[in-house]
């Protein structure tokens, strides 16, 4: 399960409306405050470049299915029903979902006939997808 920006931002706020039990005062309390502060930080880092990210992986996931797709059994038509929609994150994350089902059935297809190139080719793009959603923090030296 992958939490959505929505549901993280959610949880953070039902975390600070919780009061803190007495017994969980002093230490818990503030690495419970910092978690959430990670968590927001984590949430600001993708709402920056989340929905660029998600729209270059969605026309790089067409663009191999429609060049490999049609000799191995993958249909461009499958992908061209996946439209990116109002560019928000959910309309982008069902898409891509629904691109990353047709790329792995491609891949199983490539592996099968034995297409080392093509395997090669989906699994540097698998790479660099995963190299474009990092998400780096800066090294933060916590408060005393």
């Amino acid at each position: 399960m992958t939490p959505t920006v929505p549901e993280l931002l959610n949880g953070c706020m039902l975390t600070l409306m919780t009061p803190p039990r007495p017994e969980d005062a002093g230490l818990f309390s503030a690495a419970r405050l910092r978690l959430i502060a990670l968590v927001n930080k984590l949430v600001a880092l993708e709402s920056a470049d989340g929905a660029a990210v998600r729209v270059w992986e969605n026309a790089a996931l067409r663009a191999l299915i429609a060049e490999a797709g049609p000799g191995h059994g993958v249909l461009p038509g499958d992908a061209a029903e996946t439209a990116d929609g109002d560019y928000s994150l959910a309309v982008l994350d069902a898409a891509n979902a629904r691109l990353r089902r047709l790329v792995i059935r491609l891949h199983e297809a490539a592996e099968q006939a034995g297409d080392i190139e093509l395997d090669r080719q989906i699994l540097k793009l698998y790479g660099e997808m995963a190299r474009r959603r990092e998400l780096h923090l800066a090294p933060v030296k916590p408060v005393a």
